[in-house]
């Protein structure tokens, strides 16, 4: 029996491929060991659907986002082998999973737009460049907290229409200091702030909410995409959610800037699942 994890900051989807290939799923807590310790981990894997498993699976793939150093990787793994002590377990980054869910065996520029943003390109087998993901504080262009970021920036300075102020005060009831409070003392900030994305793409009618998520994507495209070389002739594919919901506003960002998008996807589990099933 295998496992395979796709772990973002917010949320993790599990896929178990059984005997004769059936194939179960389940959905957990995210995690990410940049904002979490391996205690933390620990805790959140002790979960009822994981604990059930523990004396069936063989092998465990996880992907998850903050899995790019060897140190973050350790740090995983060990949490992981604290409730599968016995299982062979591979640990990589989340980008490793956009690629080989979208992009299969070909080449191709594989890109994430969740809570967080990354990119690499990728030559059908290996990520053979990529550019710096510096977090959601220093970068994260294009993604859920830089648009929800930007979104709450013009809500304090009251730098936004009047109608979707008066309405994101109707929906969310927030103060100033409330939104401070969260993005400042409380845990996961950027799950916070991009948590606000749902409200703006049911809104992107109002051009102000399109043109946020617009120039979002275009920040993107500038800092990654077209710093990868000869990238006017390689298929960009997309993994998360702000990719999913916006797809419309993505594909109108990347034609404006000649970009050939390919593939749009919400998330990457049942690439992932196909890709390891033609492995087993």
């Amino acid at each position: 029996m295998i496992l395979i994890a796709d772990s973002g900051s917010s949320k993790t989807d599990w896929r178990v491929i059984g005997k004769d290939d059936n194939i179960s799923q389940f959905r957990t807590i995210g995690f990410n060991p940049y904002y979490q310790t391996r205690e933390d981990m620990v805790a959140g894997l002790n979960n009822p659907h994981l604990l059930a498993l523990k004396s069936q699976v063989s092998q465990i793939y996880f992907y998850g986002s903050g899995c790019t150093s060897a140190a973050n990787k350790a740090s995983v793994a060990q949490a992981i082998h604290s409730i599968f002590p016995l299982t062979e377990i591979h640990v990589d980054h989340d980008l490793m999973a956009s690629a080989r869910a979208t992009c299969g065996h070909q080449a191709g520029i594989a890109c994430i737009l969740g809570t967080g943003s990354n990119s690499g390109d990728y030559d059908g087998e290996n990520i053979v460049s990529s550019r710096p993901s510096p977090g959601y504080l220093l970068g994260d262009e294009g993604g859920g907290v830089y648009i929800g970021k930007h979104f709450l920036q013009d809500f304090i300075y009251d730098d936004m229409p009047e109608e979707i102020r008066k309405e994101f005060i109707k929906v969310y009831n927030l103060t100033i200091f409330e939104i401070q409070d969260n993005v400042y003392k409380k845990p996961f900030p950027n799950r916070y702030m991009a948590g606000f994305c749902k409200f703006i793409s049911q809104h992107k009618s109002n051009p102000y909410c399109y043109n946020l998520i617009y120039n979002a994507f275009r920040d993107f495209f500038h800092r990654h995409v077209m710093r990868y070389e000869n990238y006017q002739n390689k298929p960009v594919n997309f993994v998360g959610s702000i990719a999913y919901y916006n797809n419309d506003i993505l594909r109108k960002a990347g034609k404006d800037l000649q970009i050939q998008i390919n593939t749009i996807i919400e998330t990457p589990i049942a690439g992932l699942t196909l890709y390891h099933q033609e492995k087993i």
